[in-house]
């Protein structure tokens, strides 16, 4: 089964474009919000020279390599999680994601159309977190009578509610599940079950020009922000050009 990463962010900042550029497909890119609504789906083979020396040792014609599937989602907004913009669109992709991978503008350019009027790299991430962390809360809301009533019942251990009780709490505070699960000692497969999007490894891409590529102050800055997921800084048009020539 092929890994699925969502390319998830606010509208306009270049999700298409990366997308493009992994994928080397030719979905609109354009400069204003929601140019992406369904979302796009794009499958990037992952060949493993492995596989080449295991084919010939067991006489095998075929080779058959792992796949991720990158998935173009449509830009979130401010009340995404109340169904604002495309968000009930837009979270309904990201559930079926395995991974995310949140694309941030962090380049100036004024012919560029910015949602909000303004370029802030900790303000998007907080926009896109804060959707995701009220959508999971009401999940867990609605999930803690039937845990309680199955908990009475025994038909669950009691590891199971108190683990949801900890997520609500967790995402009360404002910290992703995926950053604070470790070092809250949270079973990986209880939370799994619960189905919560902001569990998911994150990934966060920042779109930068060839400028903001050269400051490595500025890098570290953006870098500390988003710790411990990892961070990744690129010039997607550049790249998306790249990969034509």
């Amino acid at each position: 089964m092929a890994l699925t990463i969502g390319i998830a962010g606010l509208p306009n900042v270049g999700k298409s474009t990366l997308f493009n550029a992994l994928t080397r497909a030719t979905v609109l890119a354009a400069n204003y919000p929601f140019a992406t609504i369904e979302p796009n789906i794009g499958v990037v083979p992952l060949p493993d020279e492995r596989l080449k020396e295991l084919a010939g040792i067991f006489g095998s014609e075929k080779i058959i390599n792992a796949t991720v599937s990158f998935v173009d989602i449509a830009g979130i907004v401010r009340g995404a999680s109340e169904g604002e913009g495309l968000g009930n669109q837009f979270l309904a992709n990201i559930r079926e994601a395995d991974a995310i991978c949140q694309v941030t503008r962090a380049f100036a350019d004024p012919d560029v159309v910015h949602v909000d009027g303004k370029v802030s790299p900790k303000d998007d991430i907080e926009t896109v977190s804060t959707e995701l962390m009220l959508a999971d809360m009401q999940t867990l809301e609605r999930q803690l009578p039937k845990l309680e009533k199955e908990v009475r019942g025994k038909r669950i251990e009691p590891e199971y509610l108190s683990t949801a009780q900890a997520c609500l709490e967790m995402l009360e505070r404002g910290t992703l599940i995926s950053a604070g699960m470790k070092a809250a000692g949270l079973d990986p497969a209880i939370v799994k079950s619960f189905q919560l999007m902001t569990a998911k490894p994150f990934i966060y891409v920042f779109n930068m020009d060839s400028e903001g590529l050269e400051d490595e102050a500025k890098m570290a800055e953006l870098r500390e922000l988003v710790a411990p997921a990892e961070a990744v800084f690129l010039d997607a048009q550049f790249e998306s050009e790249l990969v034509e020539l």
